[in-house]
């Protein structure tokens, strides 16, 4: 069963074809990548994936509901069932630790003030940052901002998961942390994992299944060992900067 399907999806910004009928199936429970050099629409496709972008013309399905076509509110509404993982974390400076892994079920959830700390707390565990809830961003390591950020999204309890360069600016050993914290995420929750990303080695050693896009078209899809036989002269000039 499809976690999310996306149906000959174009997107056109000031003149400009950035998606070019994009097609693809990522199943419930699955560790999703897509990949593709700087420019070529994967971080595109994963802002209309989570609504930020509404595509020029095709569908996407999330939980059976075409979103393209819903106004803010019911698209709100879908939001709420997916998790986003900024490349940059994206935390709230002002803001500690807790108040922003606590910040969406304040705004979306009634509940207690005593569940809300429960859940935060849980959360922050499950990421390796218990203990920090009285920090803020800036004294933060980029590699714990990241992980504060997926505590955030995970807080949420969402069906989707999707993570935008989640291996960036990392050095070799904290990015293997977090591909790790990737791949028992999607264990431990069961949540779809949806990944963009440009670091190779990271989505060849996590994802169950990658696309990789170039232009703005998929050019491949497959799993880690089929793309990495694809006789695709694309694909192999990415693969060979391993």
């Amino acid at each position: 069963m499809s976690a999310a399907s996306i149906e000959d999806v174009h997107l056109t910004l000031a003149g400009k074809p950035i998606l070019k009928g994009i097609n693809l199936e990522v199943g419930e429970g699955e560790i999703a990548a897509v990949m593709g050099m700087s420019g070529s629409g994967k971080t595109t496709l994963l802002k209309c994936i989570t609504g930020l972008l509404k595509p020029t013309a095709g569908r996407i399905i999330i939980g059976g509901t075409d979103i393209v076509p819903l106004n803010e509110h019911r698209l709100n509404e879908i939001r709420l069932r997916i998790g986003l993982v900024f490349q940059h974390a994206a935390l709230f400076d002002s803001l500690t630790v807790y108040e922003n892994v606590a910040f969406g079920l304040v705004h979306n959830r009634r509940l207690p003030s005593a569940e809300i700390r429960r859940i935060v707390r849980q959360r922050l565990a499950e990421v390796g940052m218990e203990g920090a809830e009285h920090l803020y961003p800036a004294q933060l390591s980029g590699g714990m901002q990241k992980r504060v950020g997926l505590a955030r999204a995970l807080a949420m309890e969402p069906a989707i998961l999707c993570y935008d360069e989640p291996t960036s600016g990392l050095d070799p050993v904290i990015a293997r942390t977090i591909d790790d914290l990737i791949v028992r995420t999607r264990d431990r929750t069961g949540a779809t994992a949806i990944v963009v990303s440009h670091d190779i080695s990271s989505i060849l050693r996590i994802a169950d299944r990658i696309a990789m896009i170039a232009d703005g078209s998929i050019v491949a899809c497959g799993t880690p060992g089929e793309i990495r036989a694809s006789e695709d002269e694309r694909v192999q000039a990415f693969l060979q900067a391993l």
